[in-house]
């Protein structure tokens, strides 16, 4: 098997299992008594995992190799996937949040890393340039963003099945694609071992020599950030993005739920929805692309910032599932083709020594900013609606706009 063939195999294992639970992670624990502003603020544990280990799991996978530290990620997130199924109160769901927030830190791109290092390490002939090698790193990594979408939208079609077949009974029907996904970590666990392969590390490169370098990692990627007022203003664009990002992901299936009439209905509808999201956000990206090499990555953000916001605080106000449902769709229709091109802006500020400490500290500001909108939009949905709190989710995040207008003194 060659080896784009091995990293998108391996890209589709990974994101199978996440198509699976999307449908039934907002659900299932409020179909166990917990209550939205519960929910919203599992995020945060989550978050602080991310957080804490970002950066030393990513000088790990420097110093110890991709192949132990995919290993590692697998099997937490696995030990997640199983505690969520069986958890019951709200401190079991923060111990379940905790282990997928260790899981994403831990598979914050070693997989990624893994396929460019073998690429530049594999033997070529003599007469390969380099522009051939950086060609077969993009179209990898772009075919690789075609199978995350398509793999997703497998498991939430799957996912809806499951939940509608409901082998173990109704009350469980929102367990089993955790149960599904668990599985499906194995047969990845397994692949991981058998497509995997890096060379011989150096001696005295291991776990002490990685942690060792962490707090300079920290201040350097800082520093950087700091110093850019681009940068900064792209990070500042990150937050407001994960803050209402949680109005589009976590709060619409309640808010589906509550047009529909019940847990499992949404349960079962939200697999196809999802699948369909994902189906517009792989479209989307495509479309984009045209538009980018025309008007300049600065006014295509500006844009689809401001669209995405318009069609999440379209969740909120319409009235009925089909509207929902279509609002929906049109918000992921610019996710993927708004991320893609965000990042490509915060790459043209950084060079090549410097890209993963900044796009680190990028996921850092990230995700404590999900954290508070999972609190603060959930407290919102439980004291006004959750209409009202999907509202304001999309106002903050469109009010990103401006920022991508930022240049440099």
């Amino acid at each position: 098997m060659s080896l784009r063939a091995r990293f998108w195999l391996l890209s589709a294992l990974r994101w199978l299992p996440t198509g699976l639970i999307v449908p039934s992670a907002t659900l299932l624990p409020l179909d166990r008594g917990l209550t939205i502003a519960e929910v919203g603020s599992l995020v945060a544990f989550q978050a602080v995992a991310v957080v804490l280990l970002e950066l030393p799991t990513g000088g790990l996978a420097d110093a110890w190799g991709r192949r132990p530290v995919l290993v590692v990620s697998i099997v937490v997130a696995c030990a997640g996937y199983v505690m969520t199924a069986v958890a019951q109160d709200f401190a079991g769901f923060a111990v379940a949040s905790t282990l997928t927030g260790v899981f994403r830190a831990l598979d914050s791109g070693p997989l990624n890393a893994w396929y460019v290092s073998a690429v530049h390490d594999e033997a070529h002939g003599p007469g390969t340039s380099d522009a051939r090698r950086r060609s077969t790193v993009a179209s990898g990594l772009s075919g690789a963003g075609s199978v995350l979408a398509g793999s997703i939208a497998l498991g939430a079609l799957a996912a809806g099945g499951l939940i509608a077949w409901a082998p173990t009974g109704r009350s469980d029907a929102l367990v089993v694609p955790y149960v599904a996904a668990a599985v499906m970590s194995v047969v990845q666990l397994g692949a991981c071992l058998a497509l995997v392969t890096e060379r011989p590390r150096p001696a005295g490169t291991g776990l002490g020599g990685s942690v060792a370098r962490v707090p300079g990692a920290v201040r350097e990627g800082i520093g950087l950030v700091v110093g850019s007022r681009v940068l900064v203003a792209l990070v500042a664009v990150e937050v407001l993005w994960g803050f209402g990002l949680i109005a589009f992901e976590t709060l619409m299936p309640v808010r589906l739920a509550e047009l529909v009439g019940g847990r499992d209905q949404a349960g079962a509808l939200m697999g196809p929805v999802v699948a369909g999201g994902w189906a517009m956000a792989s479209i989307g990206a495509a479309a984009c692309l045209p538009l980018v090499h025309r008007w300049g990555g600065v006014p295509v953000s500006v844009v689809l910032k401001l669209v995405q916001g318009a069609t999440v605080v379209a969740m909120g106000l319409v009235a009925g599932p089909v509207g929902l449902v279509v609002a929906y769709l049109a918000t992921y229709a610019t996710h993927v083709a708004a991320g893609s091109v965000y990042e490509s802006l915060l790459h043209d500020e950084v060079d090549n020594r410097h890209r993963s400490t900044v796009l680190s500290v990028v996921s850092m500001a990230m995700h404590p900013a999900a954290a508070a909108g999972g609190v603060v939009l959930g407290a919102i949905a439980t004291a006004g609606g959750t209409g009202v709190a999907i509202v304001v989710g999309g106002i903050v995040l469109a009010a990103g706009a401006p920022l991508f207008l930022i240049r440099r003194r």
